[in-house]
């Protein structure tokens, strides 16, 4: 028998154990959990401790011997990965009960500064208005299309959700400064690898810029909608509020990254984005070039650049095209048609220097929305850039310089498995 007390609802009642176990198995069944293993493991590694230990708090050393297999001699201090992996639980739970949880009857919540899990019963009242619209659930999520003239309706709905999600997600989250310091361990120093390549956005008294892509387009949820054409839209038709799930994952976790680091930053979505942010501000942008479109107006991927390209006779597909490919390399990537389930993305990293010299603009961007998240995990992931770094032959320590880097990513169920460092490139 579990010893722990039982969760409560919103209106007070308790709830039963076993109920907890069953809301905790539909996330490990959904679509966005079952393609990671390491999530599912932690999620009910943290689950039992929560229901069965209530009273002892489950360090840090724990998690990562017992659910990631690291070694006896494991060090939080030089490896931040649990944390890491905290902060995409943290996301995926809160994207569940936005999107296919949003009927759960119970709502697992991990909080910030935590190792702990809370459940919550939740009352749920129909939205009578979506029922006598014969509409499609809130925030549900269609199959992606990535050709530009290919989006429809439920694309657009789905846009206007993200929006919706982005908002919540990065008021809910956000914190003036630090972590919650309930629990010692999240509180812990970075990696050296992750503060070497974060370094040249944590100096200075100048907050640096996140900028987000943030497309053109015409039309709306209930006409259509298309990507913005110059040749025959007026300008007083664009509409700029939407943008993807990749990017609202990827500033989610670099927000969780930058306050582990004892910094912030500003959020600006790609159409507010000014020259004098270029000049006076170190640049994160998040998303492909062609939705970040102010990318073309400052320094931009030199070697790896996305293109519209032709897959047999019929299908476009956005790819990667590298310009100074090695004898003997390929010059194509290209992810899978728009036609099939998304296994593989290509995704693009690139630091160099700003408009004005002594700023750094970071490009972390995919072929899709799904390569965009991938290019911000792996970025905040420990293990990723000490490989970088030694491939590019910086210490720790040590400053940065400028780089481009292709990767591979495997995709199941729009969600970035696994990524695959292809080729890296010095560009000083």
């Amino acid at each position: 028998m579990l010893n722990a007390p039982r969760p409560r609802s919103e209106n007070g009642e308790s709830v039963d154990s076993d109920v907890c176990l069953a809301g905790v198995e539909r996330l490990v069944n959904s679509r966005l959990l079952s393609g990671s293993d390491a999530l599912c493991k932690l999620l009910q590694f943290l689950a039992h401790h929560t229901l069965n230990s209530p009273s002892e708090h489950v360090k840090e050393y724990e998690i990562a011997t017992q659910v990631f297999g690291r070694r006896s001699d494991f060090d939080p201090q030089a490896d931040s990965g649990v944390r890491v992996q905290m902060g995409r639980l943290r996301t995926k739970l809160a994207e569940y009960y936005q999107t296919v949880g949003i009927d759960d009857p119970i709502q697992v919540d991990l909080p910030k500064g935590s190792y702990s899990l809370t459940f919550r019963q939740r009352v749920i009242e129909p939205n009578l208005n979506l029922v006598e619209m014969n509409a499609p659930p809130p925030f549900e999520k269609p199959a992606e299309t990535r050709g530009r003239g290919a989006l429809t309706i439920a694309i657009a709905a789905l846009a206007g959700a993200l929006l919706i999600v982005a908002i919540l997600v990065y008021i809910s989250l956000r914190r003036p400064s630090g972590l919650d310091g309930s629990s010692g361990q999240a509180t812990q120093a970075p990696s050296a690898a992750l503060k070497t390549f974060w370094g040249p956005f944590l100096q200075g008294s100048q907050s640096p810029f996140v900028v987000f892509s943030n497309a053109l387009f015409v039309g709306n949820a209930v006409t259509g909608m298309r990507y913005f054409d110059p040749a025959r839209d007026s300008r007083d038709q664009i509409s700029q509020h939407y943008t993807g799930v990749g990017e609202v994952m990827g500033v989610e976790e670099l927000e969780g990254l930058f306050l582990h680091m004892g910094r912030q930053f500003e959020v600006k979505r790609g159409g507010l984005f000014t020259f004098d942010d270029a000049r006076k501000s170190n640049l994160i942008f998040v998303g492909s070039p062609t939705e970040n479109l102010t990318l073309d107006e400052i320094p931009n991927t030199s070697g790896f650049v996305f293109r519209q390209l032709q897959v047999g006779k019929n299908d476009r597909v956005q790819g990667v095209v590298d310009l100074r490919p090695r004898p003997g390399e390929s010059a194509t990537y290209l992810p899978t048609p728009g036609s099939k389930p998304l296994q593989v993305d290509y995704s693009v990293i690139t630091l160099a220097h700003g408009l004005d010299h002594s700023r750094w603009t970071l490009i972390l961007a995919g072929a899709s929305t799904v390569g965009t998240q991938a290019a911000v995990d792996y970025t905040c992931d420990p293990d990723s850039i000490q490989d970088l770094l030694h491939r590019l032959s910086i210490p720790l320590g040590s400053g940065m310089k400028s780089f481009e880097a292709l990767l591979r990513v495997k995709v199941a169920n729009d969600v970035p498995l696994t990524v695959e460092l292809v080729k890296i490139r010095s560009t000083e």
